[in-house]
């Protein structure tokens, strides 16, 4: 295929996506209008992302929160009508640290004097289904401990909620899998990654019927367990931590999530054969419906006899 030096870039882009030795990468650009609804039956979502002066949310401050509201078509799993965004900085008080500068470019410049629009967000959150972001056990207790009134809304987890693995994906990442569409961007800003979030949900996944928003709209309608291996033998922690246990060090247990009844139960026969060398042993199980996963909050719990 010949192509003139003065081509347009897309056209360039093309000739080379034409070569197999070549891949082509194209600068993610934000969508912010998708077709009118043709139905009813839609879930309004928002996509949320924050960036904060270090992980611990007990210690730590958000500096930028972002949100894209949007409706998604029940029938298609895709957004239908406008998109709806608010990107806001908050002065958090006290410097923030060099390495979250180097990460975000948020300087205490930026942010000084500055303060999220709570009328804002209320507005946006009014009415909203379903609250998505891609480290939601990470973003939701950082927003609920600024804005209580996220915890009276679902939340589902693009991160957690989608095995990644199991759709042929290298890495869980956001940009890994906004590179897998052939897409980059400016990472570490809230507002761009959540329109990159968007457009990694809304393509079909590989593996499965559907699109990524799809399936995690079907997520949240369901509870999730955190099973808790509770005594179990000290020589079972490879077992369990290849299997993906945690240790959790304040309660010194190992834990892992699964995602409905099924894997639940699957769960339990894995532990006695493995875990308990089928001895009987008792677990503690606690049940996790989609106003309390991801949240400092606890769920239901019980204990099962294996």
């Amino acid at each position: 295929m010949s192509v003139s030096a003065d081509a347009d870039p897309e056209t360039l882009a093309q000739a080379l996506e034409a070569h197999p030795d070549y891949r082509v990468q194209r600068r993610l650009k934000p969508r912010l209008q998708w077709p009118t609804a043709t139905t009813q039956a839609v879930t309004r979502i928002l996509v949320l992302d924050t960036e904060t002066t270090g992980l611990d949310q007990a210690k730590e401050s958000i500096i930028e929160l972002a949100l894209l509201r949007v409706d998604v078509d029940n029938a298609t799993g895709l957004p239908v009508g406008e998109v709806q965004v608010y990107d806001g900085l908050e002065d958090p008080g006290k410097p923030i640290p060099k390495e979250v500068v180097a990460i975000t470019g948020i300087t205490d410049a930026d942010v000084r004097g500055q303060r999220l629009d709570e009328a804002r967000v209320a507005a946006l959150l009014d009415g909203v289904d379903v609250v998505i972001a891609h480290n939601a056990g990470f973003d939701r207790p950082f927003v609920e401990s600024r804005l209580p009134q996220f915890s009276q809304v679902a939340w589902a987890c693009s991160f957690a909620d989608i095995d990644w693995k199991a759709q042929g994906r290298s890495s869980a990442k956001l940009e890994s899998l906004a590179q897998a569409l052939g897409l980059f961007y400016d990472a570490h800003r809230a507002e761009m990654d959540c329109h990159a979030l968007l457009a990694v949900l809304v393509a079909p996944l590989p593996e499965a019927p559907g699109t990524g928003l799809a399936h995690l709209l079907e997520a949240a309608r369901h509870p999730s367990y955190r099973v808790s291996a509770t005594n179990a033998p000290f020589d079972a922690k490879d077992k369990l931590k290849a299997r993906g246990y945690r240790w959790n060090a304040d309660q010194r247990v190992w834990h892992t999530r699964v995602g409905d009844d099924t894997a639940l139960q699957a769960e339990y026969a894995w532990l006695k054969e493995h875990a308990y060398n089928n001895r009987n042993a008792v677990v503690q199980v606690e049940k996790l419906d989609a106003l309390a996963k991801y949240s400092s909050r606890g769920g239901v719990v019980a204990h099962q006899q294996l």
